[in-house]
């Protein structure tokens, strides 16, 4: 008779090297996840400061033109208000101020300011902040973010560079 030498190949994985796949993921994703968190929020409050800051030009074309900022046109009075030119966002809050969540003070004036408020969309940990776009009388404009409620999670470092926590 021949001498017949069977070869036994493993098929499929320990029970051990499954584990430590596993343990490396969790590892993983236990380090990624909040990082996330964090990249997402810093993000949400960069792009809110973006559409804020935007309505700068929109001021100052109305400032030139000789009327004055408000959440809608009405030029049958004097003089003129003229919208700012807000057409929202889904992270702000619309409930506040006077055109979908913005909220503008001393329009009438070239001393002025408009906020918004983070929520709806907005993450947790951003939600309630308020960005404030202020203009001074010779026409140097200042942003500030006041963060929301610090229990959900606000970092300072969500603030931008150009517009810092106060």
């Amino acid at each position: 008779m021949k001498n017949i030498q069977m070869n036994h190949a493993q098929k499929g994985f320990t029970l051990i090297e499954l584990m430590i796949v596993v343990a490396i993921i969790g590892i993983l994703a236990a380090v990624a996840i909040p990082q996330y968190q964090d990249y997402t929020a810093r993000t949400q409050v960069s792009r809110v400061v973006g559409e804020v800051n935007a309505l700068k030009s929109n001021a100052e074309s109305i400032f030139n033109n000789g009327g004055v900022v408000a959440y809608t046109d009405d030029v049958t009075v004097s003089p003129r208000e003229i919208g700012i030119g807000w057409t929202g966002s889904n992270l702000v809050d619309g409930s506040y101020g006077g055109l979908a969540g913005l909220q503008i003070t001393n329009g009438g004036s070239a001393n002025l300011s408009w906020s918004v408020t983070m929520g709806t969309d907005a993450s947790t940990a951003v939600s309630g902040a308020v960005i404030t776009v202020s203009r001074d009388l010779t026409g140097a404009y200042t942003c500030t973010v006041t963060n929301g409620p610090t229990a959900q999670g606000w970092k300072d470092s969500y603030a931008p560079a150009g517009c810092p926590h106060s």
